[in-house]
């Protein structure tokens, strides 16, 4: 989540960016949480998810509000106008968020502790709080060894595709 992904609104240097520069950047990170204490206290998955989502959603507004309050001069050399910009920059940053910080994130924990699940299950001799709490703590140890590789195949991926898309100009 510290990349920059936005299209028209990239981070200039000394520029505070309170979603990507502050202790609440974690707050998208909620939902892996969730999902690793998921058979351990399965109603704090839908809390983390929205949490999650609420952080993408606000960290996309602020990209949008970003753009709209630029200077026009700034802007000048730019063929499209600025809410069309700041519509991009809002897509963009919430498109990368949804899938970096929630969907692929939390689909990825949720198999970590799932597998660490089945292969305890079948291991014999195991205390029982082993056996209860290691998939937790397999899927907790997980979190900061899996963000950076997802954060870079979402970037190459929209960077790929639909960036592409939203770069072309308008004929």
């Amino acid at each position: 989540m510290a990349t920059e992904h936005t299209v028209t609104c990239e981070k200039s240097d000394g520029v505070y960016n309170i979603f990507r520069d502050s202790a609440l950047r974690y707050c998208g990170y909620a939902n892996e949480i969730g999902e690793s204490f998921r058979y351990q206290y399965p109603k704090l998955v839908t809390p983390s998810y929205v949490v999650a989502f609420g952080y993408c959603f606000a960290d996309a507004v602020s990209a949008g509000y970003q753009v709209m309050s630029e200077d026009e001069r700034v802007t000048v050399r730019e063929y499209r106008a600025k809410e069309t910009r700041a519509a991009i920059a809002t897509f963009d940053t919430l498109l990368w968020q949804s899938l970096a910080s929630v969907a692929i994130p939390g689909g990825v924990i949720n198999l970590i502790v799932r597998s660490s699940r089945f292969a305890v299950a079948r291991s014999v001799g195991l205390p029982v709080l082993v056996s209860k709490w290691l998939p937790t703590a397999a899927g907790l140890g997980s979190i900061p060894f899996i963000i950076a590789p997802i954060d870079n195949c979402v970037d190459f991926a929209l960077d790929n595709s639909i960036r592409k898309l939203l770069q072309q100009k308008e004929e």
